[in-house]
C-alpha cells in the first residue's frame, strides 16, 4: 500500500516520492479482507464495536497496570509519542494523571502541532513541538 500511494523503500528507510506527490488512494486489490467474515480488514483503534480485547489483551493489560503500581514511587518517564486527541484517554490524560500524582514522574511529549502539558504538570514535563522521525534521526 505503501508503495502504491508513490513512498519508496531505499535502504530500509522509507521515502517519499522525488516529486513530492503522495497519491491518497489505494487500488481495491490491496485492500485486506477478513478470511472469516469477508469484510474489509480494519486498525484495531478503540473506535467502534471492532476493538478486540481478548484474553492476551486483558493479560498485557493487568502486566502494564502491574508494572505502573510495582515502579510509581521510583523515577518514571512518560513518553507520549505523536498521540493526538482521537482516544485522549487511552494514553495521553492517564499519562498526565499519573505525572500528576507521582512524586517522581517526568512526562515527555513529542508531536508536531500537538505538543502540549496542563499548567499542572508543566514543572514535570518537556513538550517538544517537532517531527519524531527528524527528531530519531537526530538522535
Amino acid at each position: 500500500m505503501v508503495l502504491s500511494q508513490g513512498f519508496q523503500i531505499k535502504d530500509g528507510e522509507l521515502q517519499k516520492p522525488e516529486n513530492g506527490e503522495i497519491k491518497l488512494t489505494v487500488p481495491t486489490g490491496l485492500i485486506p479482507y477478513c478470511p472469516h467474515c469477508g469484510k474489509p480488514m480494519s486498525m484495531n483503534l478503540r473506535s467502534d464495536q471492532t476493538f478486540v480485547e481478548d484474553d492476551g489483551w486483558h493479560q498485557a493489560a493487568e502486566r502494564y497496570e502491574k508494572f505502573i503500581q510495582d515502579h510509581k514511587k521510583q523515577k518514571i518517564v512518560f513518553l507520549e509519542l505523536g498521540v493526538g486527541y482521537n482516544t485522549p484517554g487511552i494514553i495521553k490524560y492517564p499519562f498526565w494523571q499519573m505525572t500528576n500524582s507521582f512524586q517522581h514522574a517526568f512526562y515527555v511529549c513529542l508531536n508536531q502541532g500537538e505538543a502540549y502539558a496542563p499548567d499542572e504538570i508543566r514543572r514535570k514535563s518537556v513538550c517538544m513541538n517537532e517531527d519524531i522521525g527528524e527528531v530519531l534521526k537526530e538522535l
